[in-house]
């Protein structure tokens, strides 16, 4: 009897970008990476697409695309972010849905996803058709093809959502085995119940609706799935193949379908190297024929559904008491916080709610004027999200209003838009998820309503964030500090919000340390620079200008004016205000400038103050990526001076401390502290050099030995690898050159005597795709005798060895 497994991984992060900058500002708690998005990327979903599979002694025998191998859906904002900031990661998700199409009968891994992870049963009807849409047409847009299955957020389900999937043209989607209710044979009339889990989870199921129509289901393998995600099976990829194979029964006399389904994450993130175990269970299982690796819509091809199965509706993966979890305090929670209730859930579901139907209200009158009909205008807005360019914004207008628009109108129609877009953000599920309220999730879907609700309270009647936030003060907080929903919002979102003069003002207070082009883009911003003057007197300059803001979004615009001084090291001080006029902005600029330069300073203040009243910015009101390059840009110069002495005090030191030593006297602490950062200064700045002189860096890291102080780990592995990589790039680009692979070869012998751990990753993939690609060449020379082929051959084994690879079972006949 024929066996098939199918893994599904469900890769999804939280949309985390501001609102108001539409992209996703510095994390801390995500050091040493950027964001928590780049974070997971980097654990995770790289890994997964250039996974290792190793022998015994931990050498590598290949590298593999686990999204090759495995069924997977990406939630389409994770693919937004990633196609700008993770490209080669994402290009390589792509690649390997096209090539799963060759392997799998025609049917790609990929699989798509409600759009912003929304709990469905909880939504309107309207939102659910909008989420479906937006996923499906996302997924075209990216992978070129209709998705064939639906990932729904949490697996929550109920029969109004299968019907929107089925009308939408999705075949099937996958379930937990606690989510179905009853099945029967296909054309019987008894029903058999298969409650808390009992159904045979190793064939499809046929669901008929409501309708008429029927969708397919899927119900994963329950017991290994959580062993997965919360055991140790992933520790080895052995074990792990033999716990899936544990899943097919003898009794079964079909072709069974052994399916797991988890969050992508476990693999590299939540368990590190867990894409490991997975490319060694999945090329275990298949070098050994033990079962043939498919895909849910091979394997549905092949083996259509005999049962008809009923759900439970209101039901999910993640919560025992079906959807409880996004709206009341049933009990599930993050753990590790006593004492801290999720009563907080229910008041910001209601207020979320409310607030929803009221913009659906307002927005449908208000676009009613605009455009033939609102709702299936929102569902097409999916086409101007993923190209915002004006052809694609004219050709939405052309299919949806209702009389040819002016220009000048755009604005106000795709801003009522954005307030249904931001309405459906708000509902994400991971912001009733966690244990509380003041929590990053929690925070950020306040943050969507908050941009939702300030665009409404400029476009529509109405106040909308009054009510919003006394439904809100019913939501109470774990942490005294914060007390409810309404002081949260206050504390956290409504200091976020930003209007065109608070992007003017980053505009202004930057541009006294970044020397921008008449045209340039500030996150979701272009910035037309129409006039700008700036004079320097010693350390102080003052700039003075007006410039022309546009959304890229909304197409909103607007002129500001602008004067900015700077004092040195952190202090800045600008004014910046909505343009009231040439004659007003000449007067300014001219006084300004004449006391700027009689170097009253004081004046120049209080100028400032007469001609821009409260508007008044410096260095904190910067956003917060801008504010950190130019805090690093003016703590550099101090931090050079520091290093200078540090150098200079060491080297001056550096014979007295030898006679301390050898004399048995005791070296004072800050004679140690000066040598621990000075000699690490001395070996970054070593390898931070063109060429790498390994003789100096072997005196320096034998005098570290002498003193016995530690590397920097974390900044000399981070020079290493990137030095590394570069040179593997210039070898690839110009392979007959052999004096960079001699160069890269002695340079990874000799980092490999420094105790830090490198992050090889980058370069083993190159090595590799080198070995599969130029490699046979300079085989072919090394037969021919050609002695450059016979170098060529044996430096590029040495050097796939010196990056942890089996090279004589990677490249047979070296």
């Amino acid at each position: 009897m024929e066996r098939y497994i199918c893994i599904h991984g469900h890769f999804y992060q939280p949309p985390r970008e501001n609102p108001w900058l539409e992209a996703v500002e510095i994390q801390d708690s995500a050091h040493p990476y950027h964001d928590w998005n780049e974070r997971v990327t980097a654990e995770c979903y790289a890994p997964n697409s250039a996974a290792r599979i190793v022998d015994g002694d931990g050498r590598m025998l290949n590298i593999v695309s686990i999204y090759a191998r495995i069924s997977f859906n990406f939630g389409p904002t994770l693919l937004s972010w990633m196609e700008t900031f993770a490209p080669e990661v994402y290009r390589s998700i792509l690649l390997a849905d096209r090539q799963s199409i060759e392997w799998r009968s025609g049917h790609g891994n990929a699989i798509a996803q409600v759009y912003n992870h929304m709990i469905m049963p909880l939504a309107s009807e309207r939102d659910k058709r909008s989420q479906v849409i937006w996923g499906i047409r996302d997924f075209e847009s990216r992978f070129g093809r209709f998705p064939e299955g639906m990932w729904l957020a949490e697996t929550a389900v109920d029969l109004e959502t299968l019907e929107v999937l089925a009308e939408e043209g999705i075949i099937f989607t996958i379930l937990a085995p606690h989510q179905a209710d009853k099945v029967r044979k296909l054309g019987g009339t008894k029903w058999r119940s298969v409650r808390d889990g009992n159904i045979d989870p190793s064939m499809a199921y046929r669901c008929k609706l409501p309708s008429g129509r029927v969708i397919n289901l899927f119900f994963y393998d329950g017991t290994i799935s959580q062993a997965v995600a919360f055991e140790n099976l992933l520790n080895r990829g052995e074990d792990f193949a033999h716990r899936l194979l544990s899943g097919f029964s003898e009794f079964r006399q079909w072709p069974q379908l052994f399916h797991i389904a988890t969050d992508g994450e476990t693999y590299g993130h939540h368990h590190k190297y867990g894409d490991m175990a997975l490319a060694y269970a999945l090329n275990y299982l298949e070098e050994n024929g033990l079962a043939r690796i498919t895909n849910y819509g091979e394997y549905l091809e092949k083996h259509p559904p005999v049962q008809e199965v009923r759900i439970l509706e209101n039901t999910s993966w993640s919560c025992s008491h079906g959807i409880e979890r996004w709206r009341s305090d049933c009990g599930c929670n993050s753990g590790g916080n006593q004492g801290w209730n999720q009563a907080w859930r229910a008041p910001l579901r209601a207020a979320l709610d409310e607030l929803r139907d009221r913009l659906a209200a307002g927005y449908a009158l208000k676009a009613g004027e605009f455009l033939r009909d609102p709702w299936f205008a929102r569902d097409d807005y999916i086409s101007v999200m993923l190209d915002r360019s004006a052809e694609n914004i004219a050709g939405f207008f052309q299919r949806h209003a209702l009389r040819e628009l002016a220009r000048e109108v755009w604005p106000e129609v795709l801003a009522l838009l954005e307030i249904q877009r931001q309405a459906m953000l708000m509902f994400t599920s991971c912001g009733w998820f966690f244990d509380e309220l003041s929590g990053l999730e929690t925070t950020q879907i306040l943050k969507y309503a908050g941009r939702a609700m300030q665009l409404a309270e400029q476009l529509l009647p109405g106040n909308y964030e009054q009510p919003f936030l006394e439904m809100l003060s019913a939501a109470r907080s774990n942490l005294p500090e914060h007390e409810t929903g309404r002081r949260i919002y206050e504390l956290f979102v409504n200091p976020s919000m930003i209007d065109l003069v608070r992007v003017g003002a980053h505009y202004a207070v930057s541009s006294v340390f970044e020397d921008y082009i008449d045209e340039t883009e500030i996150y979701s911003y272009r910035i037309g620079r129409e006039e700008y003057q700036q004079l320097r007197s010693g350390q102080s300059v003052v700039a003075v200008g007006k410039v022309n803001i546009r959304s890229t979004i909304t197409l909103e615009s607007g002129d500001v004016s602008f004067c900015v001084v700077y004092f040195g090291n952190h202090a800045v001080y600008g004014g910046v205000r909505s343009f009231l006029g040439k004659q007003e902005y000449e007067a300014m600029k001219d006084e300004t400038l004449k006391v700027f330069a009689d170097g009253d300073f004081a004046e120049i203040v209080r100028l400032m103050d007469r001609h821009f009243g409260m508007h008044n910015y410096s260095v904190r009101d910067l956003f917060r990526d801008e504010q950190r390059k130019i805090l690093g840009l003016i703590t550099d110069k101090t931090l050079a001076d520091f290093d200078q002495q540090y150098l200079k005090l060491y080297e001056n030191s550096r014979s007295l401390m030898g006679i301390l030593r050898d004399t048995g006297t005791p070296v004072q602490g800050r004679f140690i502290t000066t040598a621990n950062i000075a000699l690490n200064l001395e070996l970054q700045g070593s390898f931070a050099l063109d060429r790498v002189d390994l003789d100096a860096v072997g005196r320096i890291l034998a005098e570290m030995r002498d003193w016995n102080v530690s590397l920097d780990s974390v900044d000399l592995e981070f020079l290493i690898r990137r030095k590394i990589e570069r040179m593997m790039e210039v070898f690839r680009e110009n392979p007959e050159n052999i004096d960079p692979l001699e160069e890269l070869r002695r340079l990874l012998q000799f980092v490999a005597e420094i105790p830090v751990e490198l992050n090889y990753w980058k370069a083993q993939n190159i090595w590799f795709e080198m070995a599969k690609t130029e490699y046979p060449r300079y085989f072919a020379d090394l037969h021919a005798g050609e002695e450059n082929g016979v170098r060529w051959v044996a430096e590029f084994g040495k050097l796939g060895e010196l990056l942890g690879f089996a090279t004589r079972t990677v490249i047979p006949g070296l």
